[in-house]
């Protein structure tokens, strides 16, 4: 099972503009501190400008936050970031003539639409300011050591 990085790269994005916003703001620089490559970052920019949570320039390498970091929450940037808006998928492809195969589809649907609701309730509350705060606290913490 392949697990996306979606959405952890564009809140790595958001917040290394927001933290660097007077350093180097390339698409490799934020690519570097990803551990990618800047194309992956062109093109999850490119959906974070398209959802309104950033601004770029043509030509002009300096890009920033749309808005004040307290008013973009973690959900916006998962809807942002990721076509595929489900956390949890249900295997399609079961036996229909098994009692379980016929209907564990329709049984995991429901509790995964749960999961799902519960999981965008959370993350609704989650700002990306919250998070640049964090990153901030733990660094402090790591360099006082």
């Amino acid at each position: 099972m392949r697990f996306s990085n979606k959405l952890s790269d564009a809140v790595h994005i958001l917040s290394y503009i927001d933290i660097y916003s007077d350093g180097d703001l390339s698409s490799q620089a934020i690519a570097d501190s990803i551990g990618s490559n800047p194309s992956v970052v062109r093109r999850l920019m490119s959906r974070l400008t398209k959802a309104g949570l950033l601004q770029t320039r043509p030509g002009i390498v300096a890009p920033a936050l749309a808005k004040n970091p307290n008013e973009i929450t973690l959900l916006d940037v998962y809807r942002a970031a990721d076509d595929n808006q489900n956390l949890l998928h249900v295997d399609e492809k079961t036996n229909p003539a098994c009692i379980v195969g016929g209907n564990i589809q329709d049984t995991l649907n429901v509790i995964y639409d749960d999961i799902q609701d519960q999981a965008e309730q959370r993350m609704q509350g989650i700002t990306v300011q919250s998070i640049i705060d964090d990153i901030l606290v733990r660094e402090s913490h790591r360099t006082d050591r």
